[in-house]
């Protein structure tokens, strides 16, 4: 027979109320733990990348370029990790008084679905100049290219207020799936040209786009594909 004095009982209670208490702890400590566990995981797959560029000026692509005085070329590193599952998008937007010259995009360069799942080349776009013809605007990459294509020289003004340049560095920076990203931009005024704008923000590039007169901007895509 069980006997069970006054001071045993509440003994055992207080054993399991405390018990309770830290089941109760330990339990919301792994919930917790597990919601940040998934929350870091959707952060990670957020931040993935599909491809990493760089610019690469005074190339040898774009000192031949200069030498042969055929225009302006710009020259990138390009490392495509999923090659094999990637699709490509190169294209230049002409803008000619605040307005998007037609055809819209002037030149545009498409491809992707490599045999290989890793693929690294440089890749860039030239504008060729002409006195007497149409300028032409030509886009390569690893394996793939644009010929030359025909845009009217009369998008183009007779102005020495002439500015090109890279909008990203020499530093290599990572695209994920489906990011637009502008590479590089021509731009011409009849007036002094402004040089401040931030090429990577948005209200910078629209201000930029009404206050030229003619603007290029040449831009890429990467996205997942896994058949045409």
């Amino acid at each position: 027979m069980l006997n069970f004095s006054g001071g045993d009982f509440i003994l055992n209670k207080s054993y399991i109320l405390l018990l309770s208490f830290f089941l109760i702890v330990f339990m919301s400590f792994m919930l917790f733990s597990i919601g940040c566990s998934e929350e870091n995981k959707v952060a990670d797959e957020s931040d993935e990348k599909i491809a990493y560029i760089s610019s690469n000026p005074e190339s040898e692509y774009e000192n031949t370029f200069n030498d042969l005085s055929l225009g302006t070329l710009f020259d990138f590193n390009f490392e495509l990790l999923r090659a094999d599952e990637s699709w490509v998008k190169i294209w230049v937007e002409g803008y000619n008084q605040g307005e998007a010259v037609k055809p819209s995009p002037l030149a545009e360069l498409s491809y992707g679905l490599y045999p290989e799942q890793e693929v690294e080349g440089q890749l860039g776009a030239g504008i060729l100049h002409s006195d007497d013809s149409d300028s032409q605007i030509l886009i390569y990459s690893k394996g793939a290219r644009t010929g030359p294509s025909s845009i009217d020289k009369d998008i183009f003004i007779d102005s020495t207020m002439t500015s090109w340049g890279y909008a990203i560095g020499e530093e290599t920076i990572g695209l994920k799936p489906g990011e637009e990203k502008l590479l590089a931009v021509y731009r011409q005024g009849e007036d002094e040209l402004k040089t401040t704008y931030d090429y990577q923000d948005s209200d910078d590039l629209e201000k930029m786009i009404n206050e030229d007169t003619m603007v290029l901007l040449l831009k890429i895509k990467v996205e997942e594909k896994e058949e045409l």
